[in-house]
């Protein structure tokens, strides 16, 4: 009987053969009901990887098919190199399980609905503008350019304002820079990269958004709360990293772009970016921009400029190698060089004539920027899982500058390196990533008669484990950095994703962040005012101050439903911050101080907001949020609310499209609505009655609104106007008449300073 069995069991084993075939899918709930059909349909076994989008069947061809097994896949929503899904059956599938559908580099394809064999078979996917990512385990917002599209996105700190999570004003009245918050604090809290790299920080932290012009952006991706411990330490409130314009793989055209744009207040700007093959592995990128403000713009009538004049030359060249199939190597490298010079203050002020010449109060900023950066990856032949990356940038920052007869100078030179190695353990179920980080920060700043001198280097190794279940996912990570300065710090990190269905996902976050304060180039907006700064020494390193550290813990819901058989989507998250430590900026102890000193007692940082998007009509989107803020520190007079934080905020984006002819016409309208509520304004009763604020601001909104016209494929106008509602802060600038005076201060800023702004722009594509 053994003899038999054995013969029947070898027997059966000659039948069986191995085949792999292209089977599309996202996630594990697509393993399971692809692997689950394969095995239903007679496979003996099967496999199916997400990373290679490969299924492995073993099957005995005497009693099944390979296209049987395969026919029976693409009937369950999964399109494979054999058959395609009918549409009906890919739209069944669960949210989370809708891979992106394209072109099959087979040509003899079946669908489920025909058994002739076609060929050409192309099924697009319309790309959202912004969507919510479903697999990350983190919250995770990816913003593509046809979302900058909808707005006058001229650089960085303009790229959000048809975005509810991202909170943007200006700085102050006489520079006329903007910042962003998130979470209820300051941009420095938020993680700025570019190309995955270190890009606003340190000396840039105060016009760091500008040196990214709009037209250079090919996508943003924006996490909130804390992200992954492999991009460094210093994200607290999240991330938000900008991808540069770059030839796509899958086109091998060349195409180039040049856009022209003006306002009715004088500023105009080029842009020209190119994007061409070189040969099958090189492809380069070539992006210059050139910006220029030239008119006196003065809407509340201070004899201030409501915005600097000046100029910028921004010129970056991106080179591109891709040989993964073969040879397993892809490397970018990328070079950029930056020239920036503005002047503000009072309207007819010289800045060729020294300040302490001439009445007139002035501001000069001029900057110089060279960066150097290149990433390099290898995938191991065999296991795609399994991979190598190396990234390493040069940063070099010079900022000559002065506010009246207040000098600020200041130079930065940077290294940054990071060697990342990814895996598996046992299965794609089971990933990690290990890997060691240098960072090398040189400073040398001279403000009025005093010089600071610094140099941190913080050498770190990481680690992180993603474990991916049937319906949930958990990255845990945590990295312990050697900084010279500020100490050993350890860094923990987790966010959990859990699919409570196909359509409802949970996600909880916690992790630890810390970072150096550079009080003088990130309080520059306080610059523009006589305020005396004094810094109250607690015995750091840094300024006689301490790092700051600060833990931030988030969760969220996200729920996808159909309303009027159209597809609708809720989200709602709430997050805190609170800080172990905190270098605070301090404007209420004086009208005529500004103190720097570390943390007594807590602070802390709620955040709740909910979010609707909504696509009530095809080519029509509707987005509205409310936020909330509740903010609050330990100050040397007692625990206050932040200023300059508004409790509530409400958010509103209408964007409508016509249907795009055959020659690419079409119109596209968009509209964005934003209510700030009343905010806590610094305490100046030390001031005399007539240049002292109330306690709180008044509540305000503004409106924006463009419409664009594609003429065909390379031709697309715009025109738009921003704060459209006209509101304006009466008095942006304490004691404008008297700049030199006791009282004089630009820096209590809580809305627009200008009025209407309209504009006009046009692309041309080659």
């Amino acid at each position: 009987m053994f003899f038999v069995l054995l013969l029947t069991s070898v027997f059966s084993f000659a039948q069986a053969v191995t085949e792999q075939f292209l089977v599309k899918g996202n996630c594990n709930m697509c393993k399971a009901r692809i692997e689950t059909t394969a095995t239903k349909a007679g496979a003996i076994s099967a496999n199916w990887s997400a990373e290679t989008q490969t299924l492995t069947i073993v099957l005995d061809e005497s009693k099944v098919t390979c296209d049987t097994i395969l026919k029976q896949v693409a009937e369950a929503g999964h399109d494979n190199e054999k058959f395609k899904a009918s549409e009906d059956a890919y739209k069944a599938l669960p949210a989370c399980c809708l891979y992106t559908r394209g072109s099959d580099k087979n040509e003899n394809v079946h669908t489920d609905s025909d058994e002739k064999q076609i060929e050409g078979v192309k099924i697009t996917r319309e790309k959202e503008a912004t969507a919510i990512s479903k697999k990350e385990a983190g919250l995770i917002f990816n913003i593509s350019s046809k979302e900058l599209l909808k707005a006058a996105c001229c650089n960085l700190s303009e790229s959000f304002e048809t975005n509810a999570t991202v909170d943007v004003s200006f700085s102050n009245a006489v520079t006329g820079t903007k910042q962003l918050k998130m979470l209820g604090l300051d941009q420095k809290y938020t993680l700025l990269t570019k190309e995955q790299l270190p890009e606003i920080r340190g000396l840039a932290s105060a016009y760091g958004l500008n040196f990214i012009p709009g037209k250079w952006i090919g996508g943003i991706q924006l996490t909130k709360g804390g992200s992954t411990v492999v991009n460094g330490y210093e994200s607290i409130t999240g991330q938000i990293n900008t991808e540069l314009l770059k030839s796509h793989d899958d086109d091998k055209k060349s195409e180039t772009e040049i856009n022209l744009f003006s306002d009715n207040n004088g500023r105009v700007e080029a842009n020209v970016t190119s994007t061409s093959p070189i040969s099958d592995k090189w492809n380069q990128s070539v992006l210059l921009h050139g910006n220029g403000t030239f008119g006196d713009t003065d809407m509340n009538d201070d004899n201030f400029l409501d915005r600097p004049k000046g100029s910028q030359l921004n010129v970056a060249y991106l080179l591109n190698y891709n040989d993964l199939e073969s040879s397993g190597f892809a490397s970018h490298f990328g070079i950029n060089f930056l020239k920036d010079e503005r002047t503000a203050g009072q309207i007819g002020f010289n800045k060729r004539i020294p300040q302490k010449e001439q009445s007139l109060y002035g501001v000069g900023i001029d900057i110089s920027r060279f960066q150097l950066w290149n990433k390099t990856g290898y995938i191991f032949k065999g296991k795609p899982y399994q991979s190598l990356g190396w990234m390493n940038q040069l940063t070099y920052h010079q900022q000559d500058s002065f506010f009246g007869l207040r000098n600020y100078y200041g130079k930065e030179t940077s290294y940054y390196s990071n060697l990342i190695f990814e895996s598996i353990i046992g299965n794609t179920n089971n990933k990690y990533k290990v890997g060691a980080s240098f960072l090398y920060d040189k400073y040398d700043e001279d403000y009025l008669l005093d010089n600071y001198k610094r140099t941190e280097t913080v050498p770190g190794l990481f680690a992180e484990y993603t474990l991916t279940g049937e319906k949930f996912t958990l990255v845990t990570g945590a990295r312990v950095d050697f900084h010279n300065l500020a100490g050993t710090q350890f860094t923990p990190r987790m966010n959990f994703k859990y699919d409570l269905t196909p359509k409802t996902i949970f996600r909880i976050s916690a992790g630890r962040g810390f970072r150096t304060a550079n009080i003088f180039a990130e309080s520059q907006s306080y610059f523009a005012s006589n305020r005396e700064i004094q810094v109250i020494n607690d015995g750091g390193e840094i300024y006689g101050l301490k790092p700051e550290i600060a833990w931030n813990y988030g969760v969220s819901l996200q729920q996808e439903f159909k309303l009027f058989g159209r597809k609708s989507t809720l989200l709602a998250d709430f997050f805190r911050t609170d800080f172990q430590n905190q270098v605070v900026t301090d404007l209420d102890e004086s009208a005529q101080k500004i103190l720097f000193y570390n943390l007594e007692g807590k602070s802390f940082a709620n955040s709740f907001q909910t979010q609707w998007d909504f696509q009530p009509l095809k080519n029509l989107e509707f987005r509205v949020a409310y936020k909330y803020y509740d903010v609050a520190l330990d100050y040397l007079s007692g625990l206050k609310k932040v200023p300059f934080m508004a409790k509530h905020r409400g958010f509103a984006n209408l964007a409508y499209s016509t249907n795009k002819t055959e020659k690419g016409r079409f119109w596209s309208f968009d509209t964005t609505l934003n209510l700030v509520g009343k905010q806590r304004l610094p305490n100046t009763k030390s001031n005399p009655e007539e240049f002292q604020i109330g306690d709180y601001s008044p509540s305000y909104s503004t409106l924006n609104a463009q419409i664009s016209r594609n003429f065909s494929e390379k031709i697309r106008v715009y025109l738009g106007g921003e704060n459209l509602t006209g509101y304006q802060q009466k008095v942006a600038i304490l004691d404008a008449g008297n700049p030199f005076g006791n009282y004089f201060d630009g820096g209590m800023v809580y809305a627009p300073i200008m009025k209407q702004n309209f504009y006009v722009g046009v692309d041309f594509k080659f």
